[in-house]
């Protein structure tokens, strides 16, 4: 990531913490920047600032963002090995050595949508009994996301979230709603869920248990370190911590010490502050000892592994043995010489200071790892020195200076702490790798949650296809059986207008049919040919509006007439009219007037069928 792109995302978690008083910068960036890129895909946008620019103009981005930076994956029992083992060794030595009235106070820390807390309210309900764990047991959940602490304190939930309860606790501590089950009332009313961030907010006092599952590994190391502080002071003596699969505890050793490091069970240590160490034993046994041979003592002083001087009271060089001969490039000249003519006395430490102190303070004064770089030799020496008086007969005589080499201690020390801050650093790495796994393995849980949501959707969507689908071939058949009816009346109409066109035609030259307001119903092919008028343009008009050879002045009266006088118009009567046809010669030709009648025998319109009678 460029430093450009650091401090856009740097500005985006400060726009998250002003506007909506979320703080994320103790929280693991990788897992920062892996759900926000999310969001940033999924919105087809470039960088963090542009999503910062659309984070101003679409508040309720907010709220789909804090969906994904707060990944709310839990579950009623999670990891039942780590519950057994909580039932075993924690909840006896919690119960155990309390009078009867004692009250039992319980944190759930990070406890999103709830199941945990009340998984270890039905635990203690089962320990203790339903009367005993109301008047002991008070049990506090806090989150960040409100959303998910609402859900909490609604304490419904649906049966998918209640598949891993065993039957016995859900009988026991449900009851069936509409919307799935919800927590008995007796119980719910032992909790309390509330905000709690844990980074910033005063944590619980005098918590007897404290659940704090899977929720430090989204935190940086640092703030893992401070929230173990708060956690520390917010248990009693005795308290116990429940931690997740995936936080270790393994360089907090001096605040809280394992009680099953597999199942991530921890006990809480009290803070002592150790007694001062007892003096170092100055004197001897007080007896007096034997007098030994002078050369045996030289000889004993002289081979010891250990560098040791001898300086008198007049601060004279008075000894030397082999080991500091050769480390100091002493000789015996120098014996009887003055100490502080000497290179020893000031290197690889001013001595002369120490020497006199120790013969002021007459006890033995001593210099823990002297470091001596000395010239030509590539590694320096490290040193123990001690300058411890002598005495002879309760009086003063000297000091003795005793170099004891301590380098390849020294080493093997320095080894040990290199070795230990790799280890510490490979365990801190490890429990990274682990939290980030375990991070990615809730999102994938998460992101599988939601792909069975979806799945459902899907399944229930496909459902409803499959019906309507039934219901289109319901529908289908019946078209298809009006299709074959109306196929059928179509048949039928042909041969029935096959027939009418029949009789038409076997009425006279040329037929056609009026309805009442003497508009043209049925124009006949006759009339076609006649009046050279087609049936298209005939059809739907008035009689009057025709441009026809016809005399329709004097015979438009006697048609209305016969259509206001049922009886007027004769059948059997016929008229002789002279018209002009369609080539425009003269024709004489006979009209036939006949009702058109409906079912109850009143007048529709009138049928006119006309002969020629001068045919050529």
């Amino acid at each position: 990531m460029t430093p450009e792109e650091e401090h856009d995302f740097d500005d985006l978690l400060v726009l998250l913490k002003e506007t909506r008083g979320f703080d994320f910068t103790g929280y693991k960036r990788t897992t920062l920047m892996r759900r926000i890129g999310r969001r940033l895909e999924s919105l087809k946008l470039r960088d963090y600032s542009e999503y910062r620019d659309f984070l101003e103009l679409e508040p309720e981005e907010f709220t789909r963002l804090f969906d994904s930076l707060l990944i709310n994956v839990t579950s009623f029992l999670r990891d039942p090995a780590a519950w057994q083992a909580l039932r075993e060794s924690v909840i006896p030595s919690l119960l155990s050595g309390r009078n009867a009235t004692k009250a039992i106070r319980v944190w759930s820390a990070g406890c999103a949508t709830g199941e945990e807390a009340y998984s270890v309210a039905m635990v203690l309900a089962e320990e203790l009994g339903m009367e005993r764990f109301r008047e002991r047991v008070k049990i506090y959940g806090t989150d960040l996301d409100e959303k998910a602490l609402h859900v909490a304190r609604t304490g419904i939930y649906d049966e998918r979230r209640l598949r891993e309860l065993p039957a016995d606790l859900r009988d026991t501590y449900f009851e069936p709603v509409e919307n799935g089950f919800a927590v008995r009332r007796d119980l719910r009313r032992q909790l309390i869920f509330g905000r709690n961030d844990l980074t910033h907010n005063a944590p619980i006092s005098r918590v007897d248990l404290l659940l704090a599952r899977n929720t430090l590994m989204y935190f940086t190391t640092e703030t893992q370190l401070n929230i173990l502080r708060r956690f520390h002071f917010a248990l009693a003596d005795p308290g116990f911590l429940f931690l997740g699969k995936a936080e270790t505890m393994l360089n907090h050793s001096d605040r809280f010490e394992p009680v099953n490091l597999r199942m991530r069970l921890f006990r809480k240590v009290v803070s002592t502050f150790p007694a001062d160490r007892a003096p170092w034993p100055m004197g001897g046994s007080g007896e007096a000892h034997d007098h030994r041979p002078p050369a045996l003592e030289t000889a004993a002083l002289g081979s010891g592994p250990v560098a040791q001087l001898v300086v008198d009271s007049a601060g004279t060089l008075a000894l030397v043995n082999s080991r500091a001969e050769s480390l100091f490039n002493l000789n015996p000249r120098d014996i009887g010489r003055p100490f502080q003519d000497l290179e020893v006395s000031y290197r690889p430490v001013e001595l002369r200071s120490v020497i006199e102190r120790a013969c002021q303070d007459q006890r033995p004064v001593e210099l823990r790892e002297v470091t001596w770089h000395r010239a030509g030799v590539a590694d320096g020496g490290v040193f123990d020195i001690s300058v411890v008086p002598l005495l002879a007969g309760g009086e003063h005589v000297g000091v003795g200076i005793h170099f004891s080499d301590v380098t390849r201690y020294r080493r093997l020390r320095d080894e040990v702490e290199q070795a230990n801050r790799e280890l510490e650093q490979a365990y801190e790495e490890l429990q990274s790798l682990n939290e980030e796994l375990e991070t990615t393995n809730e999102e994938l849980q998460s992101t599988n949650e939601e792909l069975e949501t979806t799945n459902e959707e899907l399944q229930s969507t496909n459902e409803e296809l499959e019906t309507m689908n039934e219901e289109l071939q319901s529908t289908n058949g019946e078209l298809q059986h009006i299709n074959d009816v109306l196929t059928s009346r179509s048949v039928e109409l042909d041969q029935a207008n096959q027939f009418v066109s029949a009789v038409v035609r076997g009425l006279g030259d040329a037929v056609v049919v009026l309805d009442h307001e003497l508009r043209v119903m049925v124009w006949s092919r006759g009339a076609e040919e006649l009046w050279g008028v087609r049936s298209a343009e005939a059809v739907g008009g008035k009689l009057d509006a025709l441009d026809l050879g016809l005399p329709l002045d004097s015979l438009d009266p006697y048609l209305r007439a016969a259509l206001l006088d049922g009886q007027s118009a004769d059948p059997a009567g016929r008229m002789v009219l002279n018209a002009v046809n369609r080539q425009g010669r003269p024709t004489s030709l006979t009209l036939q007037l006949s009702h058109l009648r409906k079912a109850d025998d009143s007048v529709r319109g009138l049928i006119m069928v006309m002969n020629v009678l001068d045919r050529e």
